[in-house]
Parts: structure tokens; C-alpha cells; sequence
């Protein structure tokens, strides 16, 4: 029985290059691994040989023959991947995938031919720690971690959602790394308070920012100042126990939350509000939030999408995690009346959905309940509290264009929730991309028009937007430090 990528899967390709006989699929170099929502075990090639489950740093590899109830779907979903024209619901492998692609490259690299570099990181998040990672597979490199924080690792410790247990063991990880003789992670230093950009380059070799995105993409409706208005990024936090959010307030007493946007985050957030306490007492969940959780009013919160459910934000490992879960999940069957998959994922998916809506209405307790086809247009409000969302009924064509019917309709809530992405800020001295939300780059060199700004880099969401998991940042660090090493190899060489 081959083995399987379950929802755990992070991403970061570390599965790929262990595997002897190249069955996990997209590889780095494939053209689909930077869109991939998971990666997929060839059930024809996989030889059984475990090395895949001791590379994954988020135990996120079963084989077959272990899988457990709440994961048994991702073996239909890793057939069906690589046998989509026969795949019909049943587990069903191919006899014969023909040529083979190239074994994913495993390389050591070869010592930096420049003089011993010091290099400045700042933030400690995934792509800072995989930036580190890499930086020290050369012998003459050491480096400086700059994190404002107590604790580091970032959205890996501040943004996964406490119940996702697998996704969270990533810190393992990144602890054997910090645990490095040539890495140095200074905490409580915030770069402009108490270190400024231009000292860090005066300081060090090079200097990395891996800073992240670290606010939210505004909603622009009127409303959003209201009491009972937040971003999902601020709850996120609170029940995190992120030291920025530690103090907010959340108002669980009220009957329905809005949550605007359907990505894996908005997906996150319905979870843990309709979750079990007793069951989130076991995770790392603030105890604050805990109790609050424990507290609740919450019937039901409600999983709003302008266009519909082709289009949808949310990845498949999510849904499947979300359908496999305890929670009680309902979607109008009209909504995917006449849906027909584009592709192998888009067919993984509906059927997820339709599988939700013939479950229809069951258990007592909350709901998480999907909305289509509605443009939020203004926070509803009374005495500047958050009474509900006014929102725009849309009609949604074949290629996911959303256009206005006309129609409106006020849904009640005292909580709303703003998921629809993340958003970088500038950085002091730096140049800046303010409608992608990113630092101008090439390849990881931070670019100031067509000139590379000397000796500056940056890796993660402030180099890319924020898109992919938590291990695309190990495949972006890799190329910003290829750029960095051909620009010291190359300096080098001119000075010789």
C-alpha cells in the first residue's frame, strides 16, 4: 500500500528530495509546485520505503495502510491526482504513467568563493528560519536572526490555528536550525527602535528582510470603524496569544458571526468559534480565548464569497480537513447546481461540497454555514456597534465573473470578520509596491527602479505577496540566496 500526503502537508518539499525513486509530485522544478495546493505520492512508483515520513517536519506522510478514518479521502485524492480521466470516486491506480521526470536535484553546495559573510535576517517567521537554513549549508556564513517578538517563528507560532496540531509541529524544525552554532536569533529587537536598517547594513554582510505581511488588505465599505468590527488576522492572533492582539476583546455572545472571505484562514476562524472547548483545551489556544469559547452565544457563522464556489479560496487539504472535522457545516445544494469541474482539484472539491450539502441541518450545536454570490457593501451599525452587513447580491458567470444583480440583503451579526488577505508595509528606506503590498525585487534583490539597492535582499511574503503555505518560503529562500551568492561570488571575483 503507497503512502499518502494527508492535510498536514506544509510544502516545503522536504519529502521530494528524500524519496529515492522521484513518486512525490510537483517537485521545485516542475512548473505547477509554486500553485500546487498540496504535493502527491505516485501510488504506481512509491516503493514503501518510509523516507518520505522521516523527512516531513509536520508528520504529514501516512502510509496507506495507517491511515485513520479522518484522513482515508487523501488516498481517493492521491489516485485521482495521477489517474483523473478514470477516477470516478473509487480508488482506482494507474497501470503505467510512462516517462518519468528527472529525479528532484539533491545537491551539496559548494564552499562560497568570497570571504566569511555575516548576514542580518530580519524576522524570525518560515522564510526567515528556511533563508537561515540555507545560508548555513556554507561553511563562511553566519547569521544574525532580528526578531521584535519574545518568541520567534512568526506566523508559524502567531498564525496556524491551535487545533492544527501537524501544521504547528514545523517549530521542531525550526528549532534545530536556531540551534545552530552560526545562527544568532536576538528577540525583543525591533529594527527602528532599537536597531535601524542603516546600522544593520553597516553591521553585517548583507542584510535579508523576511518581515512578512504583517497587516490585513483593507475592506473599504463604510462601517468597518464600528465596535464589533475586526480583521480575522486580529482574532487569529488573540486566540494565538500573540502579544499584539493579547488585549483585544471579541464579543462570542452574539447569535451570528460574519466572516467576509472564504480562504483558509476564514475557514480557521469558523472552525475554533464552533469548536469543542474541551477539545481546544488540549491544544495551544489562549486561555483567554478558551474561556470566551466556553462562554459563547455562537448559533452560527456564516462564510461569505462574492463569487462562488469554483472560485472559492479555500484549498482542498483545508476543506477536507474542515469536512472530516466535528464541525457542523451546511451548503444550499442550489448553490452547486450546474458546477462543472475545470480540473482534477475543482472536482476534488465539489464534490467535498455536495458531499456537505446532502448532509444538510444536523446536530444542535453551531454551524458553519457557506455563503455564494455576495459583495459585502456596508457594516451595519447602531450607537457605533456592529449590527450586521448589508451586502450585494452578485450573479456568477461560467469563468467566475461576479456582476450586481441589484438586489441587497441585511444579514444580522454582532461580530463581523475581515479574511480577505493579507497586506506588506514599507519599509523605512526601502522602496515599496503599495497596491501588491511588496518590496520591489528581482529574484530576491531589492530593486529601487531598475538599480539592485547593494547588499539588500528579501524572501516570503514581502519578496512574493502572501501566497502559498508555509513551506513555498523554503523554494523562494533558495532563489533570493542564489541571487545573493552570485552577487558576493561575483564581487569577489572582481576584487581578486
Amino acid at each position: 500500500m503507497p503512502h499518502v500526503v494527508t492535510q498536514a502537508c506544509c510544502g516545503d518539499a522536504s519529502c521530494v528530495y528524500a524519496c529515492p525513486v522521484n513518486c512525490i509530485h510537483p517537485t521545485p522544478d516542475e512548473p505547477d509546485f509554486g500553485t500546487a495546493e498540496m504535493l502527491y505520492i505516485d501510488p504506481t512508483t512509491c516503493v514503501d520505503c518510509g523516507a518520505c515520513v522521516t523527512a516531513c517536519p509536520v508528520g504529514a506522510i501516512v502510509p496507506g495502510h495507517r491511515l485513520t478514518d479522518e484522513h482515508h479521502r487523501f488516498l481517493a485524492v492521491n489516485a485521482a491526482h495521477y489517474n483523473p480521466d478514470e477516477f470516478d470516486g473509487e480508488v482506482r491506480f494507474p497501470v503505467d504513467m510512462g516517462k518519468r521526470l528527472p529525479l528532484a536535484p539533491v545537491t551539496t553546495p559548494t564552499p562560497l568563493a568570497a570571504p566569511p559573510q555575516h548576514i542580518a535576517i530580519v524576522g524570525s517567521g518560515p522564510s526567515a528560519m528556511y533563508a537561515a537554513d540555507e545560508f548555513l549549508r556554507l561553511p563562511n556564513v553566519s547569521v544574525t536572526v532580528y526578531e521584535r517578538l519574545s518568541k520567534p517563528f512568526g506566523l508559524a507560532r502567531y498564525g496556524v490555528a491551535p487545533d492544527h496540531t501537524h501544521t504547528r509541529a514545523i517549530m521542531h524544525l525550526f528549532d534545530d536550525i536556531a540551534r545552530h552554532p552560526r545562527l544568532k536569533i536576538l528577540l525583543n529587537c525591533e529594527i527602528g527602535r532599537d536597531v535601524t536598517l542603516d546600522q544593520l547594513r553597516e553591521r553585517h554582510d548583507a542584510v535579508l528582510w523576511a518581515g512578512g505581511a504583517p497587516t490585513d488588505r483593507p475592506l473599504n465599505i463604510p462601517g468597518t470603524d464600528a465596535t464589533g468590527f475586526s480583521s480575522a488576522t486580529a482574532l487569529v492572533g488573540w486566540y494565538n496569544d500573540h502579544p499584539d492582539f493579547a488585549d483585544r476583546e471579541f464579543d462570542l455572545t452574539t447569535d451570528r458571526v460574519i466572516v467576509i472571505g472564504n480562504g483558509n484562514v476564514a475557514l480557521d476562524v469558523a472552525r475554533v468559534l464552533t469548536g469543542d472547548a474541551d477539545a481546544l483545551a488540549r491544544t495551544s489556544i489562549s486561555r483567554t480565548a478558551l474561556d470566551a469559547i466556553g462562554r459563547r452565544g455562537i448559533r452560527e457563522v456564516l462564510v461569505v464569497a462574492r463569487r462562488g464556489p469554483r472560485q472559492a479560496a479555500f484549498t482542498l487539504p483545508e476543506l477536507i480537513g474542515l469536512v472530516e472535522s466535528d464541525a457542523h457545516i451546511i451548503v444550499d445544494p442550489a448553490d452547486l447546481d450546474g458546477l462543472v469541474a475545470y480540473n482534477i482539484t475543482d472536482q476534488l472539491k465539489l464534490e467535498q461540497l455536495r458531499e456537505i450539502a446532502a448532509r444538510g441541518e444536523q446536530g444542535d450545536g453551531p454551524v458553519i454555514r457557506f455563503a455564494f454570490g455576495l459583495a459585502p457593501e456596508e457594516i451595519l451599525t447602531a450607537g457605533g456597534k456592529v449590527t450586521g452587513v448589508r451586502f450585494a447580491k452578485n450573479a456568477v458567470a461560467a469563468d467566475g465573473t461576479a456582476t450586481p444583480t441589484g438586489e441587497t440583503v441585511d444579514i444580522d451579526a454582532g461580530l463581523v470578520l475581515s479574511a480577505i488577505g493579507y497586506h506588506g508595509v514599507p519599509v523605512p528606506g526601502l522602496p515599496f509596491d503599495e497596491k501588491r503590498g511588496v518590496i520591489p525585487n528581482d529574484r530576491g534583490r531589492v530593486m529601487d527602479g531598475d538599480t539592485p539597492v547593494p547588499g539588500v535582499y528579501v524572501t516570503g511574503w514581502i519578496k512574493r505577496g502572501p501566497t502559498g503555505f508555509i513551506g513555498t518560503n523554503k523554494t523562494d529562500s533558495v532563489e533570493t540566496i542564489a541571487s545573493w551568492r552570485a552577487d558576493v561570488e561575483a564581487a569577489a571575483s572582481a576584487t581578486a
